[in-house]
């Protein structure tokens, strides 16, 4: 199964300094199957056309592609409705979107959020712009010396001011699958609505926001085989229908004069502009392949592939491993002796292996766990025992260079 999925991706054939490449750094972005890519260009070169206004056969057809794919992604997350899901370049622009929106419509000045010690600066920095344009404040969850969330401690921030919480479901950095059915029923308890960043947790995992009853959900196309630039937003009907739209012009519309605009219906009033159609297709495809193999297949897979390196990278001699949650998903973030994690980095890509160094946008995190940054070797589907016994021989010989 591992070949036959292996062959779907023809990076994987390459080589990178006349050496196989070993791409480890998934978390950061996934390759394309051949699927995937294919489907683009078909697009492009027979039903390229723009959207939703247009009354010739060309429009039309990829019309309907485009909310084929919403409907793809409707199913994939299980919303309640295509109406739900909101289309947007990513998480990153997901979460600002919902940043501006929702705290133009129910935030104001001595109002609280509550996010988390291991939030990627996009679950960071959105909110900090907020706070400046409208004084509001930032709870943090703390968490312990294993990378999982003190779920007490998270309990005790809530107050009557608290309007919003917004929590990864997985750490880029750690690993850490955090248990977000729970964060969500404590905060509905308080009458509080969830947002949560899917990007390192939906190609991993099987998600369903209706079972989670997330308020929100964001995720990208890039991390789970999909085309870049493309991403979703998920929302409860209620929820989008009460905030306004985060752009102007184009789809959102459904009337403008000069005296006043009146706004399109769920879920364009969110889609400014001409939508990323091809990237539509693309992300639907992905989602299709994915669901072919199987995403309960993939986790276990994955989880096995996590265990045997976890158990390899521990043979070595001074090396470290930050995250080591009960519940982990398939990142491992370390440090070796004193050999800095940008020169481990280096070395590891001259022997072919690809891995990401550096803080991984998570710089409060790092202030957390005492050190600037780490090397992280993120896993997906296709790699291989094989692969992790190559970076363990690897990082062996970088070592006996310092």
């Amino acid at each position: 199964m591992i070949d036959k999925i292996r062959a779907d991706f023809p990076i994987l054939q390459r080589e990178v300094y006349g050496k196989p490449l070993i791409y480890l750094d998934n978390s950061a972005t996934t390759q394309k199957p051949r699927v995937v890519v294919d489907a683009i260009v078909d697009e492009y070169y027979s039903v390229n056309a723009n959207v939703h206004r247009g009354v010739h056969f060309l429009s039309q057809q990829a019309t309907n592609l485009h909310e084929g794919a919403r409907k793809t992604v409707q199913k994939f997350i299980n919303a309640a409705s295509t109406n739900e899901i909101v289309f947007t370049r990513g998480t990153t622009e997901s979460i600002n979107l919902l940043a501006f929106s929702f705290g133009e419509e129910f935030m104001k000045e001595g109002d609280e959020i509550i996010i988390s010690t291991m939030e990627h600066h996009s679950n960071i920095v959105p909110w900090q712009l907020l706070a400046a344009r409208k004084g509001i404040a930032i709870k943090v969850i703390p968490i312990n010396d294993k990378g999982e969330l003190l779920i007490d401690e998270y309990r005790k921030l809530f107050s009557e001011r608290t309007k919003l919480v917004s929590v990864a479901h997985v750490s880029n950095v750690l690993g850490t699958i955090n248990p977000v059915k729970e964060i969500i029923d404590i905060a509905h308890t308080n009458d509080v609505p969830v947002l949560i960043d899917g990007a390192q947790s939906v190609p991993h995992i099987p998600v369903d926001v209706q079972a989670l009853d997330a308020d929100f959900y964001a995720f990208s196309s890039h991390k789970i085989y999909g085309p870049t630039g493309i991403g979703v937003l998920y929302g409860k009907e209620k929820w989008l229908d009460a905030i306004p739209p985060y752009q102007g012009g184009g789809e959102m519309i459904q009337h403008v004069s000069f005296e006043r605009t009146t706004f399109n219906e769920l879920p364009f009033k969110f889609e400014a502009g001409t939508p990323d159609y091809i990237g539509t297709t693309g992300l639907a495809i992905a989602l299709d392949y994915v669901s072919a193999i199987g995403l309960e297949n993939i986790a276990a897979y994955e989880h096995e592939l996590t265990r045997y390196a976890t158990q390899r990278l521990k043979e070595i001699e001074g090396l470290r491993i930050y995250g080591e949650a009960d519940n982990k998903s398939s990142v491992i973030s370390f440090l070796v002796g004193d050999i800095h994690h940008f020169d481990l980095g280096t070395l590891l890509d001259r022997l072919g292996i690809a891995v990401r160094t550096g803080h991984h946008c998570a710089q409060p995190l790092m202030q957390r766990l005492g050190i600037e940054g780490t090397v992280r070797a993120s896993l997906a589907m296709y790699n291989t025992k094989e692969e992790v016994d190559a970076l363990v021989e690897g990082i062996k010989r970088v070592a006996k260079m310092f």
